[in-house]
């Protein structure tokens, strides 16, 4: 019955949805100069988020592509008062890799690569004065093999370099190297794998303290594995696996999407959406943390199954006519200081080809108990549209937690209101707010007038933004907004 009062809960609360208030004031402008990425770096989402805020409160840094020829990182007070702005050259065989900020620096990565090899570089640039410190080489490789990636721990306290080994395309080891906040060097590690049959999308997180854990899809798509490297002269391994696909009813079903994030918690969480391997008919959603605390242990949360329910509910959200789920990407894991996990995912898809419309329509969320247990979820009815080259940047949604209540930033025309609203997801009970439009008035007309990537959240009342605020300016503008 509880559940069933929840959904009901959540309905009416759909309900209110189709009514927009204006509850916020933006307080702030300023002029904001950011050239597109071109070629297909304008798809890459290596660095999603280029507005970071300072861990003082003090403000915040941005990562702004301003010329062909580079970047610049620029400090802002909580008014907009640019403190100072750094510029960070890019060559024509060079391009961003990561973009971080510790306690005393932020740190520009960039890969390059030539004829014969590749490398990782990182540019420290002092947050307090923006000097740039000397550029540092992190890894080197040769050209053929796969590219180098760094992983930067929550705090920017810890840099992560490696480069995969591979033989017939298979990975058979990753070597790694840890850095500190200042760039000296503290460890060389290599993850060996040469005793696994198969996995896929090997990825490389590192914790606030050094620890590092490797990422896997493995046996045939069906299982999601951990393993943790601790930091320090350690060697043990710690190896934490659940399969997640297999066999239900005569039906093959694999992993389709999967994302592991490493929460506010200490904790590694992972979310996968599985799907029938040969219709492709999304199955369910299941989430798994893993806690390697103490002797180390899994909690696997009871699976959500995509119901013919379920997809009664999307099509009264949508107001289409749903017959099977298509085009859902896990978007978010966000975890509340009560250890309530929310996992958002968004439907995305193009038109057909690369260069046609991008649409990003209806999100799905679903909570989970503080015990791991599924109590809720809610479809967010929005439709999006953007031309290829904004797919990735001016569409899709945002997303932060404050206390138990998550925040939810999308731009969408509204009752004929083309702005930025935002929405709010009671962690406890699901019920989502109405959409509360931000009162930017964001140009409508199949231009660059909104830049996702700088979206970011002060505090639970102050989100800072770009946009451009009407189709007659062409210029964008670094925003402040305050929500009452």
């Amino acid at each position: 019955m509880l559940q069933r009062a929840v959904i009901i809960g959540l309905m009416s609360g759909a309900l209110l949805g189709n009514a927009v208030s204006a509850v916020a004031q933006k307080t702030k402008s300023a002029p904001f100069s950011y050239l597109p990425e071109q070629g297909t770096d304008r798809y890459d989402m290596r660095v999603p988020h280029k507005t970071l805020a300072l861990a003082d409160g003090s403000g915040f840094i941005i990562l702004a592509h301003q010329s062909a020829g580079g970047y610049a990182v620029e400090r802002y007070d909580i008014d907009l008062k640019k403190q100072w702005s750094t510029t960070i050259p890019v060559g024509p065989s060079e391009t961003l890799e990561a973009f971080g900020r510790g306690s005393q620096q932020a740190l520009v990565v960039l890969h390059h690569k030539d004829g014969d090899s590749q490398n990782l570089t990182v540019v420290p640039v002092s947050l307090q004065s923006g000097q740039k410190g000397a550029a540092k080489m992190v890894m080197s490789a040769p050209a053929r093999d796969r590219r180098p990636g760094v992983s930067i721990s929550p705090d920017g306290g810890r840099l992560l370099a490696f480069r995969y080994l591979t033989s017939n395309q298979q990975v058979k080891s990753i070597a790694a190297t840890l850095f500190d906040q200042n760039l000296a060097q503290l460890e060389e590690k290599t993850y060996d794998f040469r005793t696994l049959s198969d996995f896929f999308s090997p990825a490389v997180h590192v914790a606030n303290d050094g620890t590092q854990y490797v990422t896997l899809i493995s046996e045939g798509m069906k299982k999601l594995t951990v393993r943790r490297y601790p930091a320090g002269p350690s060697t043990e391994i710690k190896v934490l696996g659940v399969p997640v696909g297999g066999v239900f009813g005569g039906r093959a079903v694999t992993v389709r999407d999967a994302r592991f994030t490493v929460l506010n918690d200490g904790s590694l969480y992972a979310a996968a959406l599985c799907a029938d391997y040969q219709t492709g008919e999304y199955y369910s959603l299941k989430v798994v943390k893993y806690d390697f605390s103490g002797n180390g242990d899994m909690k696997f949360s009871p699976e959500f199954r995509f119901t013919p329910a379920y997809l009664t509910e999307v099509s009264k959200a949508s107001g289409l006519d749903v017959k099977r789920l298509d085009d859902i990407y896990l978007g978010e894991l966000l975890l509340t200081p009560e250890k309530q996990l929310i996992v958002v995912a968004e439907k995305h898809y193009e038109e057909g080809g690369s260069e046609a419309p991008v649409h990003a329509r209806e999100l799905h969320v679903f909570g989970y108990n503080e015990f791991g247990a599924p109590t809720w979820h809610s479809i967010v009815a929005k439709d999006q549209v953007a031309p290829a080259v904004d797919s990735y940047t001016g569409i899709g949604f945002r997303a932060a937690v404050f206390g138990g209540m998550v925040q939810l930033l999308t731009l969408e025309n509204i009752n004929k209101k083309s702005d930025l609203y935002l929405r709010r997801v009671n962690a406890q009970t699901g019920v989502v707010s109405a959409p509360e439009r931000l009162k930017l008035n964001v140009a409508d007309d199949q231009q660059l007038a909104y830049v996702k990537d700088f979206t970011a959240w002060l505090n639970e009342k102050t989100i800072i933004g770009v946009s451009r605020p009407s189709k007659k300016s062409a210029a964008l503008q670094l925003d402040k907004i305050v929500v009452k």
